[in-house]
């Protein structure tokens, strides 16, 4: 039984030389970042922006892969079952934490098969009009939806997207009927509230603000208990007496389950410098963002409690499951 134990804490210790001596080497070839969203939106905006700051501080090349779909696991589940080596990173938003409750199965776990890294930015969502819609507050919404239930439609960056999660919880708290069109990312689903082919929907600030700026859509409530620095007149959700939308999404950065911790720990501290490098910094909170660039502890910690909120607020608000 001890020759047993040896032999298990040898080979627990060969594991871990190979993965410090793998780490001391990292990175020695190119970085991808999967970001499961169609190109144009806020990911992938982050991620170029990330990207491009990483691949000068560690000096290998960094590309951005986008794998859209199912809103955002395809691109998730490319990347759990991927190499555990460090060199394909998952840059996604707080849809995966809602993922596990909101289907009825995926083909991997986002618990089990993927790390959290770090939470690279903590950003508000935005309830935006097409400008066409007669609407200025959250509360005239209400009443227009009320008054004419299924007649109005909003639009999301795909099934289990945070975009259509905030917005299920909305018509669940104020007891409306408005129709869900999916889109394929923030992109798309832009594009169709300029056009006018989706009256509403929440979009993230970082992509959604210079829609704002520039008129193409009207911002009538932000998530959050705090008003934005950057729309500081957008009542939040809650001044309209809406519950559940008190807290913010984020974007982070995870890897596959596997992955050596030497390695994990060296991709948080260099996204950590990325993301509070001067230049990087000061356009994250440009558009009404904040970086964050936190502990793997940390962020594992606020993942798994994410998981078991979502899945209440799913289960309170009886959204039913996606197949």
């Amino acid at each position: 039984m001890k020759r047993l134990c040896l032999a298990v804490a040898m080979s627990l210790a060969a594991v871990g030389f190979v993965g410090e001596a793998r780490a001391q080497s990292y990175p020695t070839r190119t970085i991808r970042i999967v970001v499961p969203f169609a190109p144009g939106g806020g990911v992938d905006t982050l991620a170029r922006l990330v990207g491009t700051k990483l691949s000068e501080l560690v000096g290998q090349p960094v590309v951005v892969e986008h794998r859209p779909g199912a809103g955002g696991n395809l691109g998730a589940d490319a990347v759990a079952k991927s190499a555990p080596d460090g060199y394909t990173l998952l840059l996604t938003v707080s849809g995966l934490a809602i993922s596990p409750a909101l289907y009825r199965t995926l083909p991997f776990d986002p618990v089990k098969d993927l790390i959290p890294v770090t939470e690279v930015i903590s950003t508000a969502l935005v309830l935006v009009l097409n400008p066409k819609v007669p609407i200025t507050s959250t509360e005239q919404l209400v009443a227009l939806t009320k008054s004419r239930p299924g007649s109005l439609n909003y639009g999301s960056s795909g099934l289990g997207a945070p975009l259509h999660l905030a917005m299920e919880i909305l018509k669940h708290s104020a007891g409306v009927d408005i129709v869900h069109v999916p889109y394929r990312g923030d992109a798309p689903l832009n594009a169709a509230l300029i056009a006018g082919d989706v009256q509403m929907a929440f979009v993230p600030q970082l992509s959604g603000l210079p829609l704002i700026k520039s008129g193409l859509v009207r911002a009538v409530g932000v998530t959050g208990t705090v008003r934005s620095s950057a729309l500081p007149d957008v009542p939040t959700i809650a001044e309209a007496k809406i519950a559940g939308l008190e807290t913010s999404s984020w974007n982070g950065i995870f890897v596959p389950a596997g992955t050596p911790r030497a390695i994990v720990s060296i991709i948080q501290k260099e996204i950590a410098r990325v993301i509070n490098s001067p230049d990087v910094a000061e356009r994250i909170r440009a558009v009404g963002s904040e970086t964050v660039g936190s502990t793997t502890e940390a962020f594992d910690a606020k993942f798994k409690a994410e998981v078991a909120r979502f899945a209440k607020v799913i289960d309170e608000a009886k959204i039913p499951k996606l197949d």
